[in-house]
Parts: C-alpha cells; structure tokens; sequence
C-alpha cells in the first residue's frame, strides 16, 4: 500500500514539474522575443544586456528562496526525490561549465582536430559514470564522495583525504566557472571585469546558498533550458546563412572543405606574408634584445626619455606627450622585468610569424608529419601521444568529479540513478555534437567576412570585446596597409561563443541571450562545485569527524557560513586571472581522476581493497599528479617557485594537463600492492560491497 502511495505521489510530482517547466520554457522565449521587439524600436544595447543578467539572476534566486530548507536530506540530496529526466537535466546543467559552453567551441576554432579530445574525453567519461559508478554508489547510499570513502574503507583518514581532494578539484574547478561568470557579466553591463566576477558571484549565493541541492536541482534544470536554447540559435543562423540549412550538424563536413580552401589561400596571400615578415623581425629584434638585457633596457629607456623631452620641447599635442609618457612608463624597471616582458613578446611575435596566425589546419590530425624529418615526426607522436592522454584523463576525471557524483544520490532509486545518467548524455550530446559544427562555422564567417576588412569598418564588436580585456581580442594593422589580416587579430577562445551572434550578424539581443547562456552554465556548475566543498567541510569533515551529535540546524547553517566564505575565496583567487579557463578545468580533472577513481572503482568492485591500501593510493596519485602539474605548468611555477627549466621535467612530452595520466595507475597500482600486504577489511565491510555489486544473492 505505501508503495502504491509513494509510486502516486512521484507521479503528481512529475507531472507538477512538467507543467511549471513547460510554463517556464514559454514565458523565457516570449521574454526573448519582447526584448527583441523592443530592440527593433530603439532599446540601448546596455539595457538589453543589464535586462538579461538581473531578468536570470532574479529568477534564480526566486528559485533559491522557494527552494529553501534547512533539512538534512533536503538540503545535502534533494529529498531523493528527483526524477530522472530532471535529475538528467540538472546534470546536464551542471556539466555545462564554462569551459563546455565558453570554451569548448573556442578551442576547436583555435586547435581543430585536436580540441575534439575535450569532446570525446568528456562524453566518453559518462559511459564510466553509467557502467562503473552510479548505481553502485546510489546503493550505498552516502551523501558525498568522501562519506562513501568513509563507510567503504572505514576510519576518519580516507574521509579525510577524500575532503582535501574534493576540495582540492571542486575549488580549482569553481575558480574557473566565476573567471568565465566575471567574463560574461563584465561583456554584458560594461562593468570592470574584476567587479563583474562579484556581481556573478551573487547569483551564485543566491541558490545554494539557501536551499542546498535542493534549490541548485531545480535552479539547474531552469538553467539547462536557458543555455540550450541560447546555444543552439546563433550556430542555426550561421548555418542557414551560410548553407540555407538549418541543421548545422549536417553541413558540417560540407562547411569544413570550405575552410580548408580558404585556409590554403590564406597560407599564401601576399599580404599575410607581410605581416608573417613584420613579426619575424620582431621576434630577432626581440631576440638581441635579451642577449644584452642591460645594454637593451638602457637605450629603450634614453629613447623614451628622449621622445617626451623632444615632444615638451616642441610644444606638442596633449594627447601625443601622453602617449609618449605612457612608453616611457611601460619601460621594464629591471633587467629581470625586461627580460621576461621580451621574452614573452618574443614567444607572441613567433606565433604571429607561423602560417594561419599559429593555429593548425583545422582537419589536421595532428601537428607534425609521421613521414618528415626527424623534428617533424617526433612532433607527430608528441601530438598524437597527448591528445591521447587528454583524453584518458577527462574520461576518467569526468567520472570521478564529486559533484557530478553527488547528482546521483538524489533519484529516487537505483533503477532511476542508472537511467538519470542515460538522460545526462542526452542532454550533454544535444552541445556536444554541435560545438565542433560551431567552431567551422565561426571560422568560415570569420575567413571570409572579417579578414580582408578595412579598418575603418570593422564590426562594432571588435571594439567591444577588445574593452572587456585586450588579451582576449585586439587587433592591430601590422603592416600598415588599412586591411585587417589574419595574422593581425589575436583572439582568445573564451570568447568565440560568446561572439557568434555578433560576428554572424544577428540582432544583440541574440548576444545577450548567449551571455545569459554562459551565465547559466557557469553559474549552475559553480553552484555544484561549491556545494560539493561546503558539504564536504561541515558534512563529512565538521559532522562525521568532529562533533556526531550536531543538529541538523546548526549542521547546515555551518555548511551556508562554509559556501559564503569558499565562495568569496574563489571570486578573489578568479579575479587575478590565474590561468585560462581550459587549463584550470583540466587541471581538476586529472586531480579528481587520480585522487578518486581507483579508490572508487576498486570500493566497488574489489572486496580485498584495504584502507591502508586508499589512504596509500590516494596520497600517491594526486601527490605525482599534483607535483608534475607544480613543476611544467608556468602559473603554477610561478606559485611555487620553480625555476629549473621547464624541459627538464617533461616527462614524455606530456602536457601538465594531462598529468592524470600518471596519477590513475600508479594509485590503482599502490592500493593493489598495498592491499595485499596489509589485513583485508572486515567481513562486514566485504558483504557491504558484495551486496552492492550483487543485492539478489542469497547466502546458504
């Protein structure tokens, strides 16, 4: 009878969920459309975007403050009680990072081929979720990663290292999302981009701030309508602007052959060489500049005083002996400052001096050539052997983030965990299988219809992102000729989403639709991840380890004092622009893959695997992963104080963000050896994961 009642009351939750969803849905496009209206009758641009970004922020927090709780099971996993469908969308919502809706797409435009491994590694890494994770730990029944650490391996010490990693990849992973939020909300008010990522960070606060997972759940799910929707419009009209078809998808490979038509025009254009040889004087110049430091600093130095002191002199214009002090100011202090200002001009100047501005072909397999030189095929198998390891390490990391995780301790069952995951690569597959059509199409537009353009009539969003910060687009007429060349625009991937409307020629109110989908998705993903890490301190760390008997109330209050300090931290930590946004959520992913995954798979599927073996394991793979990421990536040189050079501690050529792809075996491999030389758990525990794995045996 009660399950009668229980199967009755989730289906007029369901069907409940359909009619506001459905609402929901309706009302967000006739806003779009009002907005659209008003825009063709005169409505400022700046209105346009401030109506987006308070018109979303409002309606998450209305979300929040309905949702709110102060509920254990309500506030950690939602009640139990979230459909599969939605639980797929929230996950969808949550995986959509920055990184996916901002980055992705930027990355195939500036990589080509090579960028499909964030692809392939991230939706492969879901058939891990299915296959090796989600049921099994739904049975287990904890509310976190390091609670099930807990319970499985038994003792506060795996708890406790399951905290410190999920810390660890959660804060990495967050300050990523609020960098892409300051982006956004920056683009979107005209704000400094350092005020933008708190004004973001409010709208982060606001849903789980108050109502836990149960509010992320429900605000996630409004928010995976919202970046979908925004996605998916710009990527249709380039393609039926381009094609006339409206399935951008299909016209893919036709639109691929266009660009590499143009790519080899443009490798041979008279006036690209021009800038290519520009730049490579710059970059020799730059060169015998730092053979002699002092001498060079000294003569750059004489000529700026010189030029102010002639312009003085000569009773100039205001505006030409500001400009001259400005060089005069922007003059290394140093030697050590020159050098590194030269260098990495130098570094920029060679990019600028290769083919196609030093972006590969876009089919190009892999960079290199297996049938050249020797130079040229040991560049082939670097290539070849990192793209592989990206993509190891995003699969395996992609099934061993704790806040995806988490997601599947909400369904109500089992059964409805196993297919939660079904709908979240649904959900995920409706961008993933659109970002690569993007990218081309954003290329073909941008080969044809941007580059060869005056100067005088460049679009008007060129200057406006160029505001936002001119390291993520700035052009300059290297040559001097009035003609905007490929070589001559500098353009970042966080940006090339975000610009698709604008460089398709679609009316703003369309780029402020898509700045609201960047905003949703990495506003939805930081509220995951910094869930994760307020639970993980007053959940597993405060309640499991350090006071048992706290109540509920004081228990989740501590855990929103927790989520408000994290938050505040991240914000501050994203806002000096650490690294970009790709190598900041790939870095959490190789930290999650070797910290968690052979612990968890292992957990489940190895009765035999001890706690010493986990402790010993874990410790290892995110110690080895973490030390290589600490000594060949450049930002985290510069944390640590690394200075030998980075070649020497290459290993293989793999690249820092695939430093995972030493973590996960040698952590399967120390709590297999470890195991086995330390006492097997107790019966209990190994009935506990022969009951999980197999909960129809009966025993004689």
């Amino acid at each position: 009878m009660a399950t009668t009642t229980t199967a009755g009351a989730n289906a007029a939750f369901r069907k409940q969920l359909n009619k506001v969803y459905g609402f929901y849905t309706g009302g967000f496009i006739a806003f779009v459309v009002i907005l659209a209206i008003l825009e063709q009758l005169g409505l400022n641009r700046d209105w346009i975007g401030f109506i987006f970004l308070m018109a979303t922020i409002a309606l998450y927090a209305g979300i929040g403050i309905m949702s709110r709780t102060t509920d254990a099971a309500e506030y950690y996993v939602a009640g139990r009680r979230v459909p599969a469908v939605y639980n797929g969308m929230a996950t969808g919502a949550d995986w959509m990072s920055a990184a996916s809706f901002i980055g992705m797409a930027g990355t195939l435009y500036l990589t080509g081929y090579s960028g499909l491994a964030f692809i392939m590694g991230w939706t492969g890494g879901y058939v891990l979720v299915a296959l090796f994770l989600a049921p099994y730990l739904r049975k287990f029944g904890q509310f976190t990663i390091p609670d099930f650490l807990g319970e499985r391996y038994g003792g506060n010490v795996p708890r406790f290292l399951g905290i410190v990693a999920a810390i660890l990849c959660s804060f990495t992973y967050v300050v990523s999302q609020i960098y892409g939020v300051g982006i956004i909300t920056s683009r979107l008010t005209g704000v400094a981009f350092e005020i933008g990522v708190f004004l973001g960070l409010g709208g982060i606060l606001v849903c789980s701030f108050l109502g836990g997972m149960r509010a992320v759940t429900w605000t996630q799910v409004a928010q995976y309508i919202i970046l979908i929707i925004a996605y998916m419009i710009p990527v249709v009209w380039l393609s039926v602007k381009q094609t006339g078809v409206p399935i951008p998808q299909l016209v893919y490979g036709y639109q691929m052959e266009k660009v590499t038509a143009l790519e080899e025009k443009l490798i041979k254009d008279p006036k690209e060489l021009e800038v290519r040889k520009v730049f490579g004087e710059r970059a020799a110049a730059l060169g015998e500049k730092i053979k002699d430091p002092k001498a060079a600093l000294a003569a750059d130095r004489a000529a700026a005083e010189k030029k102010v002191a002639d312009l003085k002199a000569s009773n100039a214009l205001a505006s030409q002996l500001a400009a001259a002090e400005k060089e005069l100011a922007a003059v290394p202090k140093d030697e050590a400052a020159a050098v590194k200002a030269w260098t990495a001009a130098k570094t920029a100047a060679e990019a600028g001096n290769k083919p196609l501005a030093g972006m590969p072909r876009h089919g190009q397999i892999y960079t290199g050539d297996p049938n050249g030189d020797p130079a040229a095929r040991a560049t082939f198998d670097n290539s070849r052997r990192n793209f592989l390891a990206l993509i190891f390490c995003l699969m395996v990391g992609t099934a061993a983030l704790p806040h995806i995780l988490m997601r599947y301790y909400t369904t109500p069952s089992v059964k409805e965990a196993r297919q939660s995951v079904t709908w979240s690569l649904f959900f995920i597959f409706l961008l993933y299988f659109t970002a690569p059509a993007l990218a081309v199409l954003v290329k073909y537009e941008m080969f044809s219809a941007v580059v060869g353009a005056s100067f005088d009539s460049l679009p008007y969003w060129i200057s406006a992102w160029n505001k936002v910060d001119p390291a993520l687009l700035s052009v300059t007429d290297v040559n001097k000729d009035g003609l905007l060349q490929l070589g001559e625009i500098k353009i970042g991937g966080d940006i090339v989403v975000l610009a698709t409307p604008a460089i398709g020629g679609l009316p703003y109110v369309i780029s402020g639709l898509v700045a609201a989908g960047g905003l949703a998705a990495a506003l939805s993903t930081a509220d995951g991840l910094l869930l994760t890490i307020a639970n993980a301190l007053s959940h597993d760390l405060y309640y499991k380890m350090i006071d048992p008997n706290a109540p509920t109330a004081r228990r989740v209050m501590l855990s929103k004092i927790l989520l408000l300090v994290v938050a505040l931290a991240a914000a501050f930590v994203a806002s000096q622009k650490p690294a970009d946004i790709l190598f900041l959520v790939s870095a959490a992913f190789s930290f999650a893959a070797s910290a968690f995954f052979p612990a968890l798979v292992l957990g489940i599927f190895w009765k035999r695997a001890s706690s010493l073996g986990a402790v010993a394991g874990m410790i290892v793979g995110l110690g080895i992963t973490f030390y290589y990421m600490a000594t060949t990536q450049p930002w985290l040189r510069s944390v640590f104080g690394v200075t030998s050079p980075i070649a020497d501690n290459i290993w293989w050529g793999i690249s820092p963000i695939a430093a995972g792809v030493f973590g996960v075996p040698l952590g399967f491999a120390t709590i297999v050896i470890v195991s086995l030389l330390t006492p097997a758990p107790t019966a209990k525990v190994q009935e506990l994961v022969e009951h999980v794995r197999y909960p129809n045996l009966v025993r004689a």
